[in-house]
């Protein structure tokens, strides 16, 4: 036995009934005959009798409930007569920014790079997808691997757009997925270089260099790279790993490492050097990196592998180029910044010197803020001294190194003395004196907004090695992307392998970043993607339920039409939203129940 749809046509409506029927033969053929008439069938009452006729069945036959699923899938006609009255919206789910996240990703050619490199198995859903859906939410929506799949993943369009059902995105999955990218690191890296060298004018001759740390959420005790360190996020109770980025002149990320929370940002040169080398081989590139990376045995490899560099350097080299800062001979390079150019002893390197107007005002008045604080606290210690309240020269030592201490960037300017008074006198027995050094207050005046810049380059002016130094806040502006709009901070993983995998993610969600800052400063658009990824946010989903004067419904899941100015933003990209997700579709006889239930 089995079941038959039958169509029935009465008062200009079609109308579907069920019937069971058995099969048997004749003189003349097999025939139909039906057994028992069902009538309409719910949702459930389908389910029942497709599992009771597959198990009745011997030798088992065709899957019944495909018969169902057939009808489901029955094509709506181009026309319709529609009940007005009854047209409803529903399931309003996030699009454009997702949407958006997905044209970027084609564009860079990950979703044909990741197919070939982690080809369909048996999993249920390919590792290719899932990496592009964890970059995706990064991008969009920076949060835990928890928060994707239980609410974040439902409230967007992506179930259409990558065809991945909302039951089947659950947190071991998107863990797993980690797992399976994180091998694929060198490979991503390598291409990313090439696509990004097709899609927009760069120059690799030219890498910037800086160093970050990020921090844990918990004891990290199976992660040996998990060190407490210099933070530079003010979490010196967690622990944390610091991450080096080699960025294009441009911005555009090249590759980057993990290391250690407690290693120092001098000991990282080398091997970013000899990775970068090792993917891309070794090239007259310039360096550009900044004074806590510096040191004579970096400068020196540097040298050894015929590298070129221009540094930042410590303040304390100042005192080097103390005549130069005296006398004339700056360049003006930018509004309020000058420069001057002067030679090594030897000839080996040339020195930059520059001063900023801004800068030198800001670092007076710090100075000045100090220096205020360290007298008014002597003149407490000294009242204490005086009250008998400090009873011998060792405390009131202990309270002026603590107050010098805490206020070192004018501690130089003061001399203290602690002097032992006569016990005959009575109950006072020190006194606090202290004078200010003015040479240290010449020497601060002068050195005041002035920093010096050192290189290996020949052939250079001073406002060419300074404007090489100054593309350093391109990296920088890379860490402060990471960190504020993507949330690379703090990480939640306690397994080094997801540790490792989680930054990957963040480094792939900031070349979708990037991408989308060159295409739209190539398009007119300015430089800020999160006020186009805000607009864009206005676009979303839709499910329009059309009811039909047969009693079925129709679904159109369509997109919202944007506006003008956001219509001239996607034009000017030269992009175009798609009108509708999927073809229509009649809404399944259970849903439309409850959705009658609902309204009632």
């Amino acid at each position: 036995m089995f079941l038959k749809r039958i169509a029935r046509r009465s008062s200009g409506k079609t109308l579907s009934y069920w019937a069971l029927v058995e099969s048997y033969r004749t003189a003349r053929g097999p025939r139909h005959r039906v057994v028992s008439y069902l009538g309409e069938l719910s949702g459930s009452e389908q389910k029942g009798w497709a599992e009771l006729l597959e198990r009745s069945q011997d030798p088992p036959g065709f899957r019944q409930r495909e018969l169902f699923e057939r009808v489901a899938q029955e094509p709506v006609p181009d026309r319709v007569r529609v009940e007005v009255c009854g047209v409803r919206v529903e399931r309003i789910r996030d699009f454009g920014e997702v949407w958006l996240a997905l044209t970027l990703w084609q564009r860079l050619g990950l979703d044909r790079l990741l197919g070939e490199l982690l080809p369909s198995g048996q999993e249920e859903i390919d590792w290719a997808t899932m990496v592009c859906l964890l970059v995706v939410a990064r991008f969009c929506h920076p949060s835990s691997e928890l928060h994707i799949a239980d609410t974040w993943y439902r409230g967007t369009a992506l179930e259409d757009l990558l065809g991945v059902a909302i039951e089947k995105v659950n947190p071991e999955r998107l863990y797993r997925t980690m797992d399976h990218v994180l091998p694929l690191k060198a490979k991503l890296e390598g291409h990313l270089r090439r696509r990004l060298g097709e899609l927009f004018p760069v120059s690799f001759d030219l890498l910037l260099y800086d160093v970050t740390s990020t921090y844990f959420e918990g004891q990290c005790e199976k992660n040996p790279q998990a060190r407490r360190g210099h933070s530079r996020d003010h979490r010196p109770d967690c622990k944390q790993v610091c991450i080096g980025l080699v960025v294009t002149r441009e911005g555009l990320p090249l590759g980057y490492e993990v290391f250690a929370g407690n290693r120092n940002d001098v000991k990282t040169l080398n091997e970013i050097v000899e990775a970068m080398e090792a993917k891309y081989g070794r090239a007259e590139r310039i360096w550009v990196f900044d004074r806590g990376i510096v040191s004579e045995a970096n400068l020196e490899f540097l040298r050894g592998r015929e590298g070129r560099y221009v540094v930042g350097t410590p303040k304390s080299m100042l005192r080097k180029f103390e005549r130069e800062l005296l006398e004339q001979g700056w360049q003006e390079v930018a509004p309020g910044v000058e420069v001057k150019l002067c030679t090594s002893p030897d000839g080996t390197e040339t020195f930059v010197l520059a001063k900023s107007r801004e800068r030198t005002a800001k670092e007076q008045a710090i100075h000045e803020r100090f220096i205020a604080r360290i007298e008014a606290g002597l003149k407490a210690i000294a009242a204490a001294a005086a009250e008998g309240r400090l009873k011998d020269a060792e405390q009131a030592g202990r309270r002026i190194g603590r107050l010098l201490g805490s206020n070192s960037r004018a501690a130089g300017c003061f001399d203290v003395r602690v002097r032992v008074l006569d016990p005959a006198q009575g109950k006072v027995r020190v006194a606090i004196e202290w004078t200010k050094k003015q040479a240290w207050q010449d020497w601060a005046r002068l050195s005041e907004g002035c920093y010096l810049l050192r290189s290996n380059l020949n052939g250079y002016d001073a406002a060419k090695l300074w404007q090489m130094y100054m593309q350093l806040v391109d990296a920088e502006a890379a860490f402060r992307t990471q960190k504020s709009e993507l949330v690379l901070r703090p990480i939640w993983h306690q397994v080094e392998r997801r540790v490792q995998a989680h930054i990957l993610v963040c480094f792939l969600a900031y070349v979708l970043w990037k991408t989308l800052q060159q295409w739209m400063q190539g398009c007119g658009l300015g430089s800020a993607p999160r006020v186009l990824l805000d607009e864009l946010s206005r676009l979303k989903s839709t499910d329009v339920i059309l009811p039909t004067e047969e009693g079925r419904e129709i679904r159109l899941r369509c997109v919202s039409h944007p506006e003008k100015d956001l219509a001239v933003l996607l034009y000017r990209l030269g992009i175009a939203p798609p009108r509708r997700l999927t073809p229509p579709q009649w809404v399944p006889k259970e849903v439309f129940a409850c959705a009658d239930a609902a309204d009632l």
